[in-house]
């Protein structure tokens, strides 16, 4: 699943092209409308020498305002907001042109020329053909039908009518406005096609992508929907049950990843099956990566409902204190239940990943020449990081296997534990999920050890460390923080990784609160318990490992076409100077 992970990669390193917009309609509607009053100000005052100006800028500022509620109606989804952006940027088009031409002249001592006017509104309508095409879900021949409409209403009211016909037929503004017309239109052509033959249509899953944005998710869930494989998918589950106290927890580790992204399909899938467990689970991060993603709603109330079908493989009353073996960067701690492994793999404070499939095809390996039954491992994904090297990937999986054979050889206890979690607790932050904090307490021969678990994505490297080291001042033995992967965002986070991980928000000192807060309730709690290792099978159907590669090829070939464009216009924009 190697490839799957590069694609991936390489789509999230593109998430910064979704940032170009501002965050803001309202920022868009201001600046556009001053960005016109400027352009008709420039127009007057240098190529006109006229005081009309004041005049003409309320007709001007007026003319744009009502042209945008008009695209607005005229886009796929009649969003107001995508009409202010694309308005915004189309008139900073039409301003640099003019500026530029304010230049040339000054640069190469020659007459102001209304060829630039002119040509700055050819411009902007080009600019309109392409962005209605890829991103506002209009045709080549609606884009064409529309391109002139704010453009144009604009030059007529900026503009005297004697001189609109003498500007407009001009035949150096036709020849450059309609050349840039046509370049606007092959680019748009291109680019859509980028993707053939996996993707029919490139601006159509752009498009997707950015109703999802705004909560209308259903487009993109149909699309991966229909490029997805139905497969068998296993969830095993540790459940831990005390009579005494009346307490069932559930560590669960499903083989299914969270994704793709926030809303679509199982992004939200650790808080899901936390809430179907009665808010008493830790929803781990299994070893996985977004090939396993489910594609829709419909996967997901799927997989949700097949969760109880469950099998139980072994139980007991007893496990090992835990092993904790440190290579270089990586750490594995394990716990042993009966036969069954439990290891949490992290390179906290270093970071990586997820953790790639072909390590825990060796570990179960390792683990079934020692006799072990099918080994519970955790990607603890606890830091920020790059892909694993293979230098870290190796001293992982030797730590596993160190543990693995030291878990072998030491002695069982009787189970006691306790768990609680934040859901009567005040913890809303924006790097935090549904499922807030929690914390296991396992009580092994008289001294406990505790669990702490996020329903977040990720964690700011550093911030498990400074946990753990607040822990052990007060005395409190914090095994490990695992989060759970989450995609859910309950803001929108302008930056490169699109979402806030775990600490970078909220810091490390009022986790630290938090957890500990959590500790002593899960104290409280202890009783004697029993162990089940549960097991479920469910089909449903995952994303794949295609799916990615081709959407990033897409992606890499409509930046190239992109760019070698974008150069060719530049070049030719440029000889408009010296004529």
């Amino acid at each position: 699943m190697e490839k799957s992970a590069d694609g991936v990669s390489n789509i999230h390193n593109r998430f910064s092209l979704t940032l170009i917009n501002p965050s803001s309609h309202y920022f868009s509607l201001v600046v556009s409308l001053i960005v016109g009053a400027v352009i008709t100000a420039i127009t007057y005052i240098l190529y006109l020498d006229s005081q009309e100006f004041w005049l003409r800028i309320p007709a001007v500022v007026a003319t744009l305002g009502a042209t945008q509620l008009i695209d607005s109606r005229l886009t796929k989804r009649k969003e107001y907001s995508k009409s202010l952006h694309a308005s915004l940027f189309g008139n900073l088009i039409w301003l640099l042109t003019v500026v530029m031409g304010v230049a040339a002249s000054v640069v190469l001592s020659k007459e102001m020329s209304l060829f630039f006017i002119a040509f700055g509104m050819f411009l902007f309508a080009s600019f309109r053909i392409g962005i209605f095409t890829t991103t506002l879900g209009a045709s080549i021949k609606k884009g064409w039908a529309i391109c002139f409409l704010q453009p144009l209403a604009m030059f007529l009211v900026l503009i005297p009518q004697e001189k609109w016909i003498p500007m407009l037929t001009d035949p150096m503004t036709l020849g450059y406005g309609i050349s840039f017309l046509i370049i606007a239109s092959v680019w748009s052509i291109l680019t859509d096609r980028a993707g053939r033959p996996e993707m029919e249509s490139t601006h159509k899953t752009i498009q997707a992508y950015l109703a999802s944005q705004k909560n209308d998710f259903s487009e993109a869930e149909e699309i991966m929907e229909q490029r997805s494989n139905k497969t068998k998918v296993s969830t095993t589950q540790i459940r831990l049950h005390s009579p005494k106290q009346n307490t069932d927890f559930r560590m669960v580790l499903p083989e299914i990843h969270p994704g793709p992204y926030h809303p679509v399909g199982g992004s939200n899938i650790p808080y899901l099956i936390y809430k179907n467990l009665d808010s008493s689970a830790m929803v781990m991060h299994s070893i996985s990566d977004h090939s396993l993603n489910l594609p829709s709603r419909n996967e997901v109330e799927n997989y949700l409902k097949n969760l109880d079908n469950c099998v139980t493989k072994e139980e007991g009353l007893t496990c090992t204190e835990p092993v904790t073996v440190q290579i270089n960067k990586a750490r594995v701690i394990g716990l042993l239940f009966g036969k069954n492994p439990l290891l949490f793999l992290s390179l906290s404070p270093h970071g990586m990943e997820d953790i790639p499939s072909y390590m825990k095809k060796d570990i179960e390996q390792y683990a079934k020449n020692r006799n072990y039954s099918k080994p519970l491992i955790v990607d603890t994904h606890n830091a920020m990081g790059k892909e694993i090297s293979r230098e870290d990937g190796e001293n992982m999986s030797k730590a596993a296997k160190s543990c693995l054979d030291t878990l072998i050889r030491k002695d069982s206890y009787p189970i006691e534990f306790g768990y609680a979690n934040s859901d009567d607790m005040d913890v809303w932050t924006e790097d935090l999920g549904m499922g807030g904090l929690g914390i296991m307490c396992l009580k092994i021969k008289d001294k406990k050890y505790f669990l702490g678990w996020a329903d977040a994505n990720n964690m700011e490297n550093g911030v498990r460390e400074k946990i753990v080291q607040n822990f052990a001042d007060k005395n409190y033995d914090l095994l490990e923080i695992c989060t759970s992967d989450t995609h859910f965002a309950r803001v929108k986070a302008r930056n490169k990784n699109g979402y806030y991980h775990l600490g970078l928000i909220t810091g490390a000192d009022k986790l630290s609160k938090w957890f500990l807060e959590i500790a002593k309730k899960s104290e409280t709690n202890i009783g004697e318990g029993k162990y089940e290792i549960l097991e479920n099978q469910t089909e449903v159907k995952i994303m794949g490992e295609g799916i990615y590669e081709d959407y990033s090829k897409a992606l890499d070939n409509s930046l190239k076409i992109t760019k070698g464009f974008m150069i060719g216009c530049v070049a030719l924009f440029l000889t408009s100077l010296f004529l």
